[in-house]
């Protein structure tokens, strides 16, 4: 592995697993990361363990390698200034095997639909392409012709055969986007983001960065840090309108509010998390409380999403049985008058 690049989620989490146990059986973090790089080779690994050995702190480490995102550091950075660096690496574990289960829903979740809407455009393609001009060769052989609806579904199968070369071409891009995606970390990573600028902060979308941001508070909490430290650790490393939220609350703890009102009204987390996390704190378990609810909000996120998918896939096939019925009935129903008036 490069110095420079990225490493995935899932080796995030199984490096800060593995670092976590060395230090809570005593061993210290230049040995630990000496022993990972010497069994697996690790390049990255090696160059940490240097830095480290140098005298380095492992946050500065991590930042200066360029292949961590920047809330690794940042936690790890917090557990450093906490003495907490087991916990921190403890809590950065979790986040992201979090991360990297959800990130695998998403992805099967969102397979199916794409395939079937795929074969369903597929099958109107070579129905207008390749099926209506047989039929218009046979109303032509009757003395007729295709006219209505049917003639102007012909038109397009006509212009999409004539313009078949583009479409290959285009087909032929996205083919190479979808590569270059599955092959370069910095191209998949900025995915999620883009469609988060392109669907707002709202709907199943809101629901699933309320979920990161409410780990993302979790684990500055596990990591040794109040509510509003990690507020302001979150702000700092999270993304869009997450960190609008987090900007927001502060701003209001600043002004006097309490501390359910301002999680409340800023939007960063709901009413009932909010009760919850304030019963927590008074308890002395407000980090046990708050990952109860990232706990919640993560499956109800998920829940929102395969709610989403199970209404997607029922009108991707209702759409397409329509588009196909009416193609198949604009033909036939026309052929039957004309079989019936022969008749």
């Amino acid at each position: 592995m490069s110095m420079r690049k990225r490493v995935t989620n899932e080796e995030i989490s199984a490096l800060c697993l593995e670092l976590s146990l060395l230090l809570h059986a005593g061993v210290s973090l230049g040995d630990a990361l000496t022993l990972l790089s010497e069994e697996e080779e690790n390049p990255l690994l090696s160059g940490l363990a240097e830095r480290v050995d140098m005298g380095a702190p492992l946050s500065e480490a991590l930042r200066e390698s360029g292949a961590f995102p920047a809330y690794v550091s940042g936690l790890v950075e917090t557990g450093e200034r906490t003495g907490r660096t087991e916990q921190a690496l403890g809590a950065l574990s979790r986040y992201y095997e979090e991360r990297t289960r959800m990130g695998r829903r998403v992805r099967s979740a969102l397979l199916y639909p794409a395939v079937l809407l795929g074969l369903m455009l597929v099958v109107i393609g070579v129905l207008l392409v390749k099926v209506l001009p047989i039929f218009d060769e046979v109303y032509a052989s009757l003395g007729s012709g295709l006219s209505g609806a049917a003639g102007g579904l012909l038109a397009l199968g006509r212009w999409l055969e004539g313009a078949m070369p583009l479409l290959w071409a285009v087909l032929a891009v996205l083919a190479a986007l979808a590569a270059l995606c599955a092959v370069w970390e910095p191209a998949r990573s900025g995915l999620p983001g883009l469609w988060r600028r392109l669907s707002g902060d709202r709907g199943v979308t809101r629901k699933l960065d309320d979920a990161r941001l409410a780990q993302a508070l979790a684990m500055g909490m596990a990591g040794g840090l109040p509510l509003e430290e990690a507020l302001e650790l979150a702000a700092g490393l999270l993304e869009s309108g997450s960190e609008a939220r987090c900007r927001d609350c502060q701003s209001r703890l600043a002004q006097g509010e309490s501390l359910g009102a301002a999680l409340g009204q800023s939007g960063v987390l709901p009413a009932r998390s909010c009760r919850l996390l304030e019963l927590g704190q008074r308890g002395g378990a407000g980090d046990a409380a708050m990952e109860r609810i990232a706990q919640d909000l993560m499956e109800e996120g998920e829940r929102a999403l395969e709610a989403l998918v199970g209404r997607v896939e029922p009108a991707l096939v209702l759409v397409c049985s329509l588009l196909v019925g009416l193609i198949l009935l604009s033909v036939m129903l026309p052929l039957m008058n004309i079989m019936a008036a022969i008749g």
